[in-house]
């Protein structure tokens, strides 16, 4: 009797001991995900809007965006000029501190680097699938889409 008590005793201390453990905040998990998958990658622009960016591979300067998660950095390109700048990213929300850039002069005839730059201004918030991130204004409209390089190793 005495060794069903003290087997009972242990099995509920230790069920009352495993029920009082912090299980992890689902909310938090899906936001570290999601910054891991932003960040810390080379992001080569596809589209502004619904309209698709064709450069070449060995074009200057090619439409794209690096975000550096220990500076909160991001730099990139738009076409034509270097940028760089802040960041602010959490679950799904990405904002934009004031960026800076470069002033050459370009040849541009597809006029990417503006329509770029005004769409940078647009973006409120982001998500990422795999190797596709999709910038998108405050009204979830996607405003720029980039696709993940390859690294070289």
């Amino acid at each position: 009797m005495l060794k069903k008590l003290l087997a009972l005793g242990i099995i509920g201390s230790a069920m009352a001991f495993t029920g009082c453990t912090t299980t992890p905040n689902p909310s938090a998990t899906i936001e570290a995900e999601n910054l891991v998958q932003l960040q810390n990658r080379t992001w080569i622009a596809t589209h502004i809007g619904n309209t698709e960016i064709k450069t070449a591979p060995s074009a200057h300067n090619i439409p794209s965006l690096q975000f550096d998660a220990a500076s909160k950095r991001v730099s990139g390109a738009d076409g034509c000029n270097r940028l760089m700048g802040s960041y602010e990213a959490g679950r799904d929300t990405l904002v934009f501190g004031p960026l800076a850039g470069t002033r050459m002069a370009c040849l541009d005839q597809n006029n990417v680097a503006p329509q770029f730059n005004e769409a940078l201004v647009k973006v409120a918030n982001y998500q990422v699938y795999g190797k596709t991130l999709k910038l998108l204004d405050r009204y979830g409209n996607v405003v720029l889409q980039f696709k993940s390089a390859v690294q070289p190793r």
